[in-house]
């Protein structure tokens, strides 16, 4: 059976849980469970840029796999960055078992602008689908609407859907069959 656990690093929304259960569920018909909340890693904050280290996050999920999971999407709400660059959406291992999102840019309000509860749930699949697309081996994706499209600022993420392309679509596709049948894992 191929089970997609969601891991929220410190606290998540409720309402954020129950829509990716639901829509990653749709689009993979794979059963979707809820693991404990893990405890937010603070060797992971980096100070001087006041956002969590990305790869010390994963380090961190990664410990915590459960034996069952075939995938894994941690969720948190803080900022996320890697060394070269300011902040990232998300980060995942590619052809691996585990990727990470941050809700923090998802959001209207750290823009400075009222809060607009559709728009980010809306975000939050196209991340989700994102992320979980390059644990299947997808990578950035040059077709600008396309969900494995590259995203450095939130308008490139409100400028694509939150759905593969046809050729991304066939990729994911035959990558979830494969995982499926051969009961792969990926790496940790």
């Amino acid at each position: 059976m191929s089970l997609i656990y969601l891991l929220p690093v410190g606290s998540t929304e409720d309402e954020v849980l129950t829509l990716l259960e639901q829509r990653l569920h749709q689009v993979l018909d794979w059963d979707i469970r809820r693991g404990a909340p893990l405890q937010t890693p603070t060797t992971a904050f980096n100070e001087v840029r006041k956002q969590y280290e990305a790869l010390q996050v994963m380090r961190t999920v990664v410990e915590a796999v459960p034996d069952d999971a075939t995938r894994v999407l941690s969720i948190m709400e803080e900022d996320l960055s890697i060394p070269m660059l300011t902040f990232v959406f998300g980060q995942a291992q590619l052809r691996g078992r585990v990727a990470l999102m941050s809700l923090a840019r998802l959001r209207q309000e750290f823009y400075g602008l009222p809060e607009n509860k559709e728009l980010m749930m809306t975000r939050v699949i196209k991340e989700a689908l994102h992320e979980l697309g390059h644990t299947f081996g997808l990578v950035h994706c040059p077709i600008p609407t396309c969900v494995m499209t590259l995203a450095n600022d939130i308008r490139h993420v409100d400028e694509k859907e939150s759905e593969f392309c046809g050729g991304c679509a066939v990729l994911f596709r035959d990558a979830c069959r494969t995982v499926e049948m051969n009961g792969e894992k990926g790496i940790v």
